[in-house]
């Protein structure tokens, strides 16, 4: 127990905070040399990983976090250190990052969300209901209740709301109710303390108000120690490229988000899939007034693949080749819209159009926005299997560790512009 409380890692609370997820180990002084360049008054999370991702990588709790310290240490950061266990589901995810020290842990109950129940009829709606109103005891307590956003949005708790929210999450909040309080236990008996994220991002339709109200009211009743919640925000963030939408329906809807998040705890508002997001960094700045959580994770992945199209063509070009061979098997868990039929192979374009078509260049993108190439969400969703083959993964490590300069200077490069939009809104 001693061991893990000496990690340095400290929970962050309202301050702005950032995540730079590292699914290789070798990003973090990347990441340190744009917080030191862009850093804002933005608190950094350098361990960050899934359970999801550390299954992918076959990498452990213990690695990513001397990965992430590691580095942060070579590279001189004396700062405050946030570590995101991100996205957990059952107990055992809890005891084995709670073990090695991670301080912020992202609970996942997507898989107890009814995915459809934004679809139904009122008859199947009814129907379903009456299945899920054990889930749901806190129905009656909501059924009714106006409540009036400073915005000046009013959330009607009518009767259809509060049906759908308890067929769609009812189950969910119980879920996360009872990995909270694992959480508290297991950090409470070392000793240590603790901050947890609440995502409700993993859905196909967007978070409505109601549903923003009724999840966080519940979990702080609860007695969760909530400092973060990860709405689905209205338009399309899909993995690796930037936000798809209407970016100022955006800023209204998270203006009223933001004002749950005042009214019921403070918490911030977190977006997850927020690599490149650039184009809305400063609507989520503004809107939660610095109080926000962003999450970043397969961009630095990109970065180090990057670092390979620059220093060995060949390998890159196998990478490119086996990740449309495994495309549309991996991408099965991500909110992605790429098809390999869009994307040209990569065999007859030269070195610098192969970069420009599978990862972008930033020297070919307008100020203030963020990629957009299909490409990049080929090679994205495949980096488990890419880092986890017997020749390709150690050929990516082999050429970062050969370039670690090229490798901190595209991932600083990349990451100052992700802070310096956010601190725009700011």
């Amino acid at each position: 127990m001693s061991e893990q409380a000496n990690t340095g890692c400290v929970t962050l609370g309202l301050a702005p905070s950032f995540g730079f997820g590292d699914r290789i180990g070798l990003a973090t002084p990347g990441h340190v040399e744009a917080m030191k360049r862009s850093g804002n008054g933005i608190e950094p999370i350098f361990p960050q990983q899934s359970i999801r991702e550390m299954t992918r990588t076959k990498r452990t709790a213990q690695e990513v976090m001397d990965d992430a310290l590691n580095g942060a240490r070579q590279a001189g950061w004396t700062g405050r250190i946030g570590a995101d266990a991100d996205h957990l589901k059952t107990p055992a995810d809890v005891d084995v990052t709670a073990a090695v020290g991670f301080t912020f842990f992202t609970i996942d109950p997507s898989d107890d969300v009814d995915q459809k129940a934004d679809d139904y009829d009122e008859a199947t709606l009814r129907e379903k209901f009456d299945s899920a109103r054990d889930a749901a005891p806190w129905y009656d307590s909501y059924l009714g209740k106006t409540v009036e956003l400073p915005t000046g949005t009013k959330i009607e708790l009518n009767e259809e709301a509060c049906m759908r929210a308890a067929v769609k999450y009812g189950p969910a909040i119980r879920r996360a109710l009872d990995l909270g309080d694992h959480i508290r236990q297991v950090n409470e008996a070392a000793g240590r303390d603790y901050e947890i994220e609440l995502s409700v991002d993993e859905t196909d339709q967007p978070t409505t108000l109601a549903e923003h109200y009724i999840i966080a009211d519940q979990c702080l009743k609860g007695g969760m120690k909530l400092v973060s919640l990860a709405p689905r925000f209205i338009g399309e963030l899909e993995k690796g490229v930037d936000y798809k939408g209407d970016v100022a329906a955006l800023e209204a809807s998270l203006n009223d988000h933001a004002a749950i998040a005042e009214l019921l705890g403070p918490y911030k508002l977190s977006l997850h899939s927020g690599s490149d997001k650039l184009s809305m960094y400063p609507a989520l700045a503004r809107a939660t007034k610095g109080r926000f959580h962003v999450k970043t994770a397969g961009t630095s992945y990109l970065e180090a693949l990057r670092v390979v199209a620059r220093h060995e063509e060949d390998l890159f070009r196998r990478i490119v080749r086996f990740g449309r061979e495994r495309y549309d098997t991996d991408k099965a868990t991500y909110h992605v819209s790429a098809t390999n039929d869009a994307v040209p192979p990569g065999d007859d374009l030269d070195a610098t159009r192969l970069e420009q078509v599978y990862l972008e260049r930033w020297a070919d993108v307008p100020q203030g926005v963020g990629f957009t190439e299909p490409g990049r969400q080929i090679l994205h969703c495949t980096f488990g299997s890419t880092l986890t083959d017997p020749e390709l993964g150690p050929a990516v490590h082999s050429v970062l560790e050969a370039h670690p300069d090229t490798y901190c200077e595209v991932l600083a490069d990349h990451f100052s512009r992700h802070l310096e939009a956010l601190a725009a809104g700011m």
